[in-house]
């Protein structure tokens, strides 16, 4: 029988919540070079040690900030609804992924710059590449099994962490950038004539 998780009072909660809050709004003021742990705790209400104390140092509650929309991500394409969750088709799915990377990537563009370039990766950086890169490899062989799709896969994922993919961002063209991603993924789906 698995050990019981121990449950979290509502005070450090609210205090989890108030700082990743926190730390968004600073990422999306001034970047990840905006993010201090004094800056954070006055922006969250909160004294600096409780920053510390749930996140350890500046690393671990980018982390944090990082694992947030990954996880979500994550039980959207195992156990949500489809296109995104299972029960459509491979093509489907596989676009519905892109989009909602894309997004995530658009929504937490100054957090994936500074993940990108920093020299401590988050803890659990090869557990989600992994789990896109079998699901993407997956989704592709049913629809394309004629393709490396070891290889394209890897490719099409990679597009999203390109400093030209973040500079579309940044410069506020998203929806510029979701539709091509959708356009690329689309004509690898295509099926040759």
């Amino acid at each position: 029988m698995p050990a019981e998780q121990p449950k979290v009072r509502a005070d450090a909660a609210r205090n989890r919540r108030a700082i990743l809050d926190a730390t968004r709004a600073l990422l999306a003021e001034g970047g990840a070079e905006a993010i201090t742990m004094d800056r954070v705790a006055a922006t969250a209400g909160v004294g600096k040690g409780t920053v510390f104390h749930r996140f350890g140092n500046r690393a671990g509650l980018l982390h944090a900030m990082i694992a947030e929309p990954a996880e979500n991500l994550l039980a959207a394409i195992t156990t949500g609804p489809p296109p995104l969750g299972p029960g459509a088709p491979a093509a489907d799915r596989l676009l519905a992924f892109f989009d909602a990377m894309a997004t995530m990537m658009a929504d937490n563009i100054e957090l994936m710059i500074a993940a990108y370039r920093s020299v401590d990766p988050h803890p659990r950086t090869a557990e989600f590449h992994a789990t896109w890169d079998e699901h993407i490899r997956g989704l592709l062989g049913e629809v394309r099994p004629d393709l490396d799709v070891e290889a394209v896969g890897r490719l099409l994922f990679g597009m999203l962490g390109t400093d030209p993919a973040h500079a579309m961002v940044r410069a506020g063209e998203t929806d510029r950038l979701r539709r091509a991603v959708r356009e690329t993924v689309e004509s690898v789906l295509r099926q040759p004539v």
